[in-house]
């Protein structure tokens, strides 16, 4: 049970760490026209709020994941997700600059509101109704993302396998919900080579589907 909880919790870190690498850019571009003393606070306020709103967000996925097919639902959304990362498409933030700290901290909460649903989608996944994992997860891995972001990113462009790993995470997630959906769940008990088949077809999927779109969009463009 302790190494459930573990690999639930370090696959959370990694769908936080991967998937909110963009919620430090929100932060800087948010604030960059306040004085240095506000834009401190607006980076702890906005980012204490944010914290907050995606703990609630997160915690309600939890509990909407109970509704019957929703899992599988949930699942195949992830799914996409995965392979949408791997897709190399730049995506252009247009975040306004706040021109007050209220401005600063709105923007920050509904920026990382708008960006961060699949990452409460992932983390409701991987969670497994689990709340204090959702909390745990989030408060260990926000700060890494808010401080660490640069040098997160930085590694992603120069090691483009961190990305692919990066999606194998999500699919294994994706896979788990998928066969853990309680309609169809017993279909994968009562067959649990089907059941690794899932996880092995999803995973080499996502990957092996993101390399093979990218190399054909990059022989279109030629």
């Amino acid at each position: 049970m302790e190494t459930d909880f573990l690999i639930s919790l370090l696959q959370i870190i990694a769908i936080d760490i991967l998937l909110g690498g963009d919620n430090a850019i929100v932060i800087a571009l948010a604030s960059r026209n306040l004085p240095e003393t506000q834009r401190n606070k607006a980076i702890f306020l906005g980012t204490g709020l944010a914290i907050i709103v995606r703990i609630i967000l997160t915690v309600l996925a939890v509990y909407l994941l109970n509704i019957p097919y929703l899992y599988l639902v949930g699942g195949i959304l992830l799914v996409i997700i995965a392979y949408k990362l791997i897709l190399e498409e730049d995506e252009d933030l247009n975040v306004k600059a706040g021109k007050s700290l209220s401005d600063a901290v709105k923007t920050i909460v509904f920026a990382d509101i708008a960006m961060g649903l699949d990452n409460v989608l992932a983390v409701a996944g991987a969670a497994h109704g689990n709340i204090i994992l959702v909390m745990i997860g989030l408060l260990v891995s926000v700060p890494i993302i808010i401080w660490g972001s640069k040098i997160i990113l930085h590694f992603m462009e120069r090691f483009p396998l961190l990305i692919y790993l990066g999606a194998g995470v999500l699919a294994f997630t994706a896979a788990g919900m998928i066969t853990e959906e309680k309609m169809i769940h017993s279909v994968f008990a009562d067959n649990p080579m089907l059941e690794y088949g899932v996880y092995i077809f999803l995973i080499l999927g996502v990957i092996f589907g993101g390399i093979f779109t990218n190399k054909l969009k990059g022989k279109t463009t030629k």
